[in-house]
């Protein structure tokens, strides 16, 4: 069975940068594309970025576009978000996800595995 873990969450000043890491175990991660999503206090999880499995596409939201960067090392079982210029409106509980295709997408109900999320915090 599949198993996420997400790190590197923590306390950054705006315009600071933070680079999440999700750690797959039990199953390969190379068949799947990978998505990270954010939740905001009171509001709805939403998907940030997601990556094909052979890392050929890569889809953003506009809210982060040019600040945040998915990449992943299929052979290390590895995903990693880099994100740089954060703002306040980024803050929320960052989730990794993974599906059984290779095809991306920032649509959570096509996610079946999840971790169990790293807090960012984005204030002064």
């Amino acid at each position: 069975q599949l198993q996420l873990a997400e790190s590197g969450g923590g306390l950054v000043q705006p315009g600071g940068s933070l680079r999440l890491s999700c750690a797959a175990s039990g199953s390969a991660l190379a068949y799947r594309a990978i998505g990270w999503f954010r939740q905001a206090p009171g509001k709805e999880r939403e998907g940030v970025c997601s990556i094909s499995n052979a890392s050929i596409t890569t889809q953003y939201a506009d809210s982060v576009k040019g600040r945040f960067t998915i990449s992943r090392d299929n052979a290390k079982n590895m995903v990693y978000l880099q994100m740089n210029n954060l703002k306040p409106e980024d803050t929320g509980i960052y989730y990794c996800a993974a599906r059984t295709s290779g095809l991306p997408t920032m649509a959570k109900d096509a996610y079946s595995f999840w971790g169990q999320g790293t807090q960012v915090t984005v204030s002064s």
